[in-house]
């Protein structure tokens, strides 16, 4: 086989591989549509965030406990984690002797392969104990909060990693040929041509905090409120699906994939945020 007949197969089958992923998000969007435009259609959208409360046996779908527990939860963690995961990128590439770097790289690799459940294990029988003994019950958002800062810390940290990796040496080489130091190279030259990158690790870790299920139900309490302190339970969007959807039928279940649909609008809002601020160079 010819290599410019190979290249044109590699290429059809790679557009065939797009065709396929684009296929599959389409075919999501238009089943949640699907199972929610019925609802919607007879209680309207207003009631979920207009119901005195989520009480789905009793016609009552306000989700707005359940959206600020997801925002709450995600925000304290993306907070945390991301100066976190881009300092420790930072550490690893430009200040850890090569042994240590190595290490640390593989330490990271291995927290990012963990299951979430595990964490959710651990925070129940750890961190939810230990916060209890401060301010009970323990179950609360910043059991949720440090354990969502656990489990996207891996994935700041690999991405920025790579992003920070990909910076050519003859910019460094430069840096040192005027005199720069280390920090003044970082923070001059590193950092703003990598901004894209860096940006792009904080929104996969975003993305990830706001999906995560099994842990967040572990050791944020499922209680369906809003909280006024950090030390309150509280019920996520993706919790609220999983804990219900064995058992809901009818409007209850069509109110649930309401919860799917504002989490999927929710993405594509921290897409085209993401997108406006990289001013459409985040993904170079």
């Amino acid at each position: 086989m010819s290599r410019s007949r190979s290249e044109f197969i590699l290429v059809w089958i790679l557009r065939g591989m797009a065709l396929l992923v684009a296929a599959i998000v389409l075919s999501i969007v238009l089943f949640l549509l699907w199972e929610t435009v019925p609802i919607l259609q007879t209680v309207g959208f207003n009631r979920f965030f207009n119901d005195p409360s989520w009480h789905p046996s009793s016609e009552e779908f306000n989700l707005l406990p359940m959206l600020w527990g997801t925002l709450f939860v995600t925000a304290g963690a993306v907070l945390i984690a991301a100066p976190l995961g881009i300092l420790s990128a930072i550490f690893c590439q430009y200040y850890a002797p090569a042994a240590i770097a190595s290490l640390y790289r593989r330490f990271i690799e291995l927290l990012a392969g963990i299951p979430s459940v595990v964490y959710g294990f651990w925070g129940l029988v750890v961190l939810v104990p230990l916060i209890g003994r401060i301010q009970p019950p323990g179950a609360s958002l910043l059991t949720g909060i440090l354990i969502l800062t656990l489990m996207i810390l891996p994935t700041i940290t690999l991405v920025a990693h790579s992003s920070l990796a990909s910076v050519p040496p003859e910019y460094e080489r430069g840096c040192a040929a005027m005199g720069l130091g280390r920090w003044a190279t970082v923070r001059g030259v590193v950092l703003p041509a990598t901004k894209a990158g860096l940006l792009t690790s904080v929104i996969l870790g975003t993305g990830r905090a706001i999906g995560e299920t099994m842990a967040v139900l572990m050791v944020c309490g499922n209680v369906v409120q809003i909280p006024l302190s950090v030390f309150e339970p509280v019920r996520t969007l993706t919790a609220n699906i999983a804990l219900e959807m064995a058992y809901a039928t009818g409007n209850h279940r069509a109110a649930l994939f309401v919860s799917g649909l504002v989490l999927m609008a929710m993405v594509v809002v921290l897409v085209i945020a993401a997108e406006l601020l990289s001013r459409g160079q985040i993904y170079d």
